[in-house]
């Protein structure tokens, strides 16, 4: 059976300031800011959150299949993915844009300040949901606006179950909208401060709107996760981390485990366990597509 894993595949490009980004950001200068931070280390990698969510269901021995649109410099990722064995089926090139780029600077107490280029991801919906009928579950993580709505009315339509990961593009949407995108999904799945964010755009808390839902999943970083459910929250414990490398990328290796639990029918308590496993092991490498492991080493853990 296959996941549809529809969002973005980008190039990351990955700095590291020495310093604290609160160091030079005045809070009463905010209105005139300027600041430019050195960064003397650069790492060039491949990510977007469709990518790497793809590469961590790889590694638990699932079948991704990515919906994405790229641009005319899509080669080198071209060339990653298949060798990976990870599906680039139903990837859209269009000669006219660039694959979205990603630049990120962390600083030394793991902030992050993000640049996005969309670029071809803005053109989602000229790719549309493939025909096939083995299709599991679909994850609809950050796309473009038009293509995030088109893919879900679509796999609505086909009885598909649907994770809707809005992400840092949760802004996009109207409270019609975004209201829409969660009644055609099966599963929410948010950082602390989007399911805040959500919460504010519908006028209802996050408790509330997991009640329309199978589940509502809220990540909290080192506070662990909260996953709400038939009324009730279950927390998740963080994983420790002796070498927390790198950041990047740790929200999509847990959604791999999210989806491997669902398909597999796993517990939540098990389920969230064996996410914040596969989030740890990716905090503990650089960048998001580096790391291994294999899904009976993990599960024999949970």
């Amino acid at each position: 059976m296959s996941i549809i894993v529809c969002g973005s595949v980008a190039y990351d490009n990955l700095m590291e300031f020495e310093g604290n980004f609160g160091d030079y950001i005045l809070p009463d200068q905010i209105h005139i800011l300027s600041v430019a931070f050195t960064v003397p280390n650069l790492r060039k990698e491949f990510g977007g959150c469709a990518g790497n969510i793809a590469y961590n269901l790889n590694l638990l021995g699932m079948n991704p299949i990515i919906n994405a649109t790229v641009g005319q410099d899509f080669d080198t990722y071209k060339q990653w993915l298949v060798e990976n064995d990870i599906s680039i089926e139903s990837i859209k090139v269009l000669e006219d844009k660039y694959t979205p780029q990603c630049f990120i600077t962390t600083d030394a107490n793991n902030n992050q300040l993000t640049s996005f280029h969309p670029g071809a991801m803005d053109e989602a919906h000229l790719n549309p949901i493939p025909n096939r009928d083995d299709i599991e579950l679909a994850i609809i993580a950050p796309d473009g606006k038009q293509g995030t709505i088109q893919h879900a009315e679509e796999l609505s339509e086909r009885n598909i179950p649907l994770i809707f990961d809005p992400g840092q593009g949760i802004g996009l949407f109207n409270k019609e909208e975004i209201s829409k995108l969660v009644s055609l999904s099966d599963y929410v799945v948010l950082n602390e401060y989007e399911s805040t964010l959500l919460a504010e755009i519908m006028g209802q808390g996050i408790v509330d709107i997991a009640t329309t839902l199978k589940a509502a999943i809220v990540t909290k970083g080192a506070k662990g996760s909260d996953i709400f459910v038939d009324g009730d929250c279950i927390h998740i414990e963080p994983i420790s981390v002796e070498n927390e490398a790198d950041p990047t990328g740790c929200g999509d290796a847990y959604r791999a485990g999210l989806i491997y639990g669902i398909v597999n029918g796993l517990s939540w308590e098990e389920t969230g366990k064996l996410s914040s496993m596969i989030g740890a092991i990716k905090v503990s490498h650089n960048g998001t597509q580096n790391h291994t492991f294999t899904a009976n080493e993990l599960l024999e853990k949970v």
